[in-house]
């Protein structure tokens, strides 16, 4: 599939600014895997292939319809984090020590803090 006509609609300002916008209900882990995600797709050598993954993981996260509806507190997030943590060990390769420096760099930004036990979880399952 070639992921070229979607471009326009992955707009990084609009996709951070969705992560940090969600980012008090999804709680560090999502958001971190999140930014591992975005920072992924932004490697010049992420093949097409690891970019189709990481663009339909962040589609279904950010489509208004869901299978368990976002608003169920605990559940509703709980098909988003699965769908996310798939695509997350698919494309484990093109997460290099870049991606997850730029990743805790914006996860320290948007809370103010980083909780190591946290990035070492989502890190530790890839």
């Amino acid at each position: 599939m070639n992921f070229k006509p979607y471009l326009p609609y992955f707009d990084p300002l609009k996709i951070m600014e969705r992560i940090k916008s969600l980012a008090g209900n999804l709680g560090k882990r999502m958001v971190y895997t999140l930014l591992l995600f975005f920072f992924a797709f932004k490697r010049k050598d992420t093949p097409g292939w690891a970019r189709n993954i990481i663009m339909g993981s962040l589609a279904y996260f950010l489509a208004p319809l869901d299978g368990i509806p976002d608003l169920t507190p605990f559940l509703g997030y709980t098909d988003d984090m699965g769908v996310l943590s798939f695509g997350l060990v698919a494309i484990a390769a093109y997460i290099n020590d870049d991606v997850k420096i730029n990743a805790r760099k914006a996860l320290k930004n948007i809370f103010g803090d980083l909780d190591m036990k946290i990035v070492h979880s989502v890190e530790d399952s890839i």
